[in-house]
C-alpha cells in the first residue's frame, strides 16, 4: 500500500520561508509538487526526476527549490520569499512512469497523491 505523508505547511508572513516534506513508502523516479486554490485547477509548480533534474513553474522559479532524498524516500520543497499569492493547498505527487516534471500534466494521469498541506501567506 503506497503512502505519501506530507508535512511542513503552515502560516507565514510575506517574505518568509517554509519547507514542505513528503515521505513516501517507496521510491518513485518522478515526483513533484502541485498546488490548488478553491475553484481553480490544481497546477504543477515543481518536479524532479531520478537523475536529479528539476523544473519549476515561472511563478515560483528562483524562490522554490525541490529536492529528493532517494535513500529516505523524502521529497522536499523549500519555499523562500513567500508571497500572499502562494497561499494554497500543496500536494505531493508521485509516479513511476509519468514525467511529472513536465508540470503541465493532467492530474488524473498521476497515480499517487498526498492529502495536501495548507500554506497561508499573509
Amino acid at each position: 500500500h503506497v503512502q505519501l505523508v506530507e508535512s511542513g505547511g503552515g502560516s507565514v508572513q510575506a517574505g518568509g520561508s517554509l519547507r514542505l516534506s513528503c515521505v513516501t513508502s517507496r521510491y518513485f523516479p518522478y515526483m513533484g509538487r502541485f498546488r490548488q486554490i478553491p475553484d481553480k485547477e490544481r497546477e504543477g509548480i515543481a518536479g524532479i526526476e531520478s537523475d536529479g533534474s528539476t523544473s519549476y513553474a515561472d511563478s515560483v522559479k528562483g524562490r522554490f527549490t525541490v529536492s529528493q532524498d532517494s535513500i529516505k524516500n523524502i521529497l522536499y520543497l523549500q519555499m523562500n520569499s513567500l508571497r500572499p499569492e502562494d497561499s494554497a493547498m500543496y500536494y505531493c505527487a508521485a509516479d513511476s512512469l509519468v514525467q511529472i516534471s513536465l508540470l503541465d500534466i493532467a492530474t488524473e494521469d498521476i497515480d499517487y497523491w498526498g492529502r495536501g498541506t495548507q500554506v497561508t501567506v499573509s
